[in-house]
């Protein structure tokens, strides 16, 4: 019989520690609203809260292998020693001490800070053996009891949300049923079941975000965890009878190619894990609990970047080739305009007739663009009273750069340099590629004054490279040294912004967002697809950090940059595209779409969003409409988003507004007069045409 070990009270969620007769111990979030029922009954053993295979040991049966490693004879031996709490100011750390009788010890760490509504999760292996082990699956969360507010297997009740990602169609939330990811208990309450799904390579995004949501929607609350980690990882949704469990961390042996080593002595840890549970009706509502887990690194950063100021990036303007002439020209449409940044982006250094994408690594000053070197384009900048910005792409070299024969500098596997159709990698854990990255990021920075750096990668390593016990390993250790080298430009270069940028949006991730000022969204450029793709990252990072793309056009009608403009409404602003060529007409709107978003960015900085609409089948070619209500911290103000897509438009959009927001609508931003109002906290719009853009001011009267 299970027993409860302890609670802890943790703001609006109690995390409880229970334990079976043989002292393994579990763990449970729950709403500290919502104590679960005495009277729910289940059949289900307890689930461990440390998920770990060590090799050698016996692997689960109930048909487990090849799906999962949890729950294998690595966890059975490891049983409850001790507990203790570590009180500060500011929060608590519980650390639960667990123990194999070979000589191994677990530390299970739960850290929450006063007033967060998340708490962080992680493990640590200490090797107390006089022999090395490996291990080949090792969690950084495990969450059971789920739900526990449902009697027997919870049929048609449980709900699983995961966000999914391609190049360019970044965060589309994804919701089935326990039921059909046939996770449904067998009759026999002995067979496993586990979807196990993750990321592998240097793209944390690019397919799945790290993230993963539970939903009990008869009882209306949510679990859910986002992982900070930039290298291959893994979720899990298991069970084997009435219970539910869910972990998740580095990806293992079978999903990841990953194996860790621990001599005597030695010890590991893992990645954090953000984990929240919340009794609500929105996702919304709950994914806001986990995306605010970031605020604090976020507040932290560069004094510059509290405001949400303005980014002009001439990328879509130059396509690849800046050059001080055309800088020039550029400078002299949009300085004063309301831009505070100006970033020279991809080509600053390529030679003649060689592509941007081939020659990356080499990082010399080409001769052909800036004739009278950098010094002079950057003074330029300034002069034209915007910071200015550089890009670099960090970790790789291009098959036309010189660095791309320094072999013995760069990544291998299987004994061969790792080379895809574009790339090869440095290796960040060289000495000599930290050096060498030093003089040519750092010291370029330096040299040029430049106070903002996007950093770019556009390409993945895949299953890991050579050097370590395992290849996903030797990934993991080059993601590690690629965050180390980002902490050391920041304290060479303090109060620089940093743009983390990968193929767009495939970086996505806690720990790379707590390390840089923002993120570019997505690589979708000029599309329709950009409001839709900027709402969904609403639920996986915070809109102060979504840097999003409004590339304006000459032959762009009023309406149509209206749609771009908009669009960055969701999130930061980054204006590109064709401004030296547009007309008084289009500068006016969009000057007043800057000035809209200034006004807008407090709430921008600070809020909750909802969205509403039908759900856009097809990204690429999207009907019917989108709204966004974004409402400020303390309810006194907010903005609305409405965005019509192509197909049949409904004679009347109305959405009910949620009971924290403001109705009165203070000032509209469109291309032309718009049929709205707010009528008893019911948004009614009568769209006229497709592809259209309302966007509205609220406050509170």
């Amino acid at each position: 019989m299970d027993s409860i070990l302890k609670e802890y009270i943790l703001g609006d969620m109690v995390a409880r520690y229970t334990v079976d007769e043989k002292q393994h111990i579990g763990l449970q979030l729950y709403p500290s609203s919502m104590p679960p029922p005495n009277q729910i009954q289940k059949r289900a053993k307890l689930d461990g809260m440390v998920q770990l295979k060590i090799t050698g040991d016996i692997y689960p049966g109930g048909y487990a292998s090849g799906n999962t490693l949890r729950n294998s004879e690595s966890v059975e031996r490891l049983t409850f020693k001790h507990q203790e709490v570590l009180l500060k100011e500011d929060g608590q750390t519980v650390i639960t001490y667990l123990a194999d009788q070979r000589g191994y010890e677990i530390r299970h760490y739960l850290h929450w800070e006063n007033g967060e509504k998340t708490v962080e999760l992680w493990n640590e292996l200490i090797n107390q053996s006089d022999t090395p082990i490996s291990i080949e699956m090792f969690s950084s969360f495990s969450l059971s009891g789920i739900s526990p507010y449902l009697q027997g297997d919870g049929h048609n009740e449980i709900l699983i949300h995961r966000l999914m990602s391609r190049w360019s169609q970044e965060g589309k939330l994804s919701t089935q049923t326990i039921e059909e990811l046939q996770l449904d208990a067998s009759w026999t309450l002995e067979a496993v079941r586990s979807e196990r799904f993750g990321q592998i390579g240097s793209l944390p995004v690019n397919h799945y975000f790290p993230f993963l949501t539970v939903e009990d929607r008869k009882n209306h609350v949510f679990w859910g965890v986002q992982l900070a980690h930039g290298a291959s990882w893994q979720m899990e949704i298991y069970r084997k009878d009435e219970d539910i469990a869910i972990s998740g961390g580095l990806a293992d042996r079978e999903f990841g190619h990953w194996m860790k080593e621990i001599k005597p002595g030695e010890r590991f840890m893992t990645p954090k894990a953000i984990v929240s549970v919340c009794h609500t009706h929105s996702i919304d509502v709950f994914t806001k609990r986990l995306t605010d887990a970031g605020q604090k690194a976020a507040d932290a950063g560069p004094e510059e970047e509290q405001e949400l100021p303005v980014v002009f990036n001439e990328y879509c303007t130059t396509w690849g080739c800046p050059s001080h002439e055309n800088i020039k020209e550029i400078l002299e449409a949009v300085k004063g305009k309301g831009f505070t940044y100006f970033v020279i982006d991809c080509g600053w250094y390529k030679q003649a007739g060689v592509p941007w994408d081939m020659s990356m690594g080499d990082y010399e000053i080409s001769e052909e663009l800036f004739p009278e070197g950098m010094l002079k384009t950057v003074q330029a900048i300034k002069d034209a009273g915007l910071k200015p910005g550089i890009w670099f792409e960090i970790e790789g070299v291009g098959k036309a750069s010189k660095a791309y024969e320094m072999e013995e500098h760069l990544l291998h596997i299987d004994g061969k340099v790792l080379t895809t159709s574009r790339r090869r990698f440095w290796d960040m854990k060289d000495p000599w590629v930290e050096e060498y990255l030093t003089k040519k990021v750092i010291g370029f920075l330096k040299e040029y004054g430049f106070e903002y750096m996007k950093i770019d990668y556009n390409d993945t390593i895949g299953i890991g490279c050579d050097g370590l016990e395992s290849l996903g390993e030797g990934l993991r250790v080059n993601i590690e040294k690629t965050y180390e080298f980002l902490e050391k430009v920041k304290r060479e270069i303090p109060e620089i912004v940093l743009e983390n940028c990968a193929s767009g949006g495939h970086r996505l991730e806690p720990r790379f967002m707590a390390a840089t000022s923002m993120a570019s969204f997505s690589d979708a450029h000029e599309c329709v697809e950009i409001p839709i793709i900027a709402a969904n990252l609403h639920r996986a990072i915070l809109p102060r950090q979504s840097q999003i793309w409004a590339v304006v056009r000459q032959e762009d009608s009023l309406k149509r940059i209206v749609y771009s403009i908009a669009a960055t409404f969701l999130g930061r602003m980054c204006l590109s595209g064709d401004v030296t060529r547009l007309g008084m007409d289009q500068w006016n709107i969009i000057e007043k779409g800057i000035t809209f978003y200034k006004k807008i960015s407090p709430v921008i900085k600070r809020g909750q969003s909802y969205r509403f609409g039908p759900e856009v089948a097809s990204i690429r070619h999207p009907e019917g409409w989108q709204v966004i209500l974004r409402v400020g911290e303390a309810g006194d103000n907010a903005y609305i988003t409405i965005h019509i897509f192509d197909g049949t438009l409904p004679e009347i959009i109305e959405v009910f507004l949620p009971g924290d927001s403001p109705c009165h609508i203070e000032e509209v931003f469109s291309d032309s007069k718009a049929e709205v109002v707010i009528e008893n906290r019911i948004l009614k719009y009568r769209p006229m045409e497709n592809k259209k853009v309302v966007a509205l001011y609220l406050i509170r009267k």
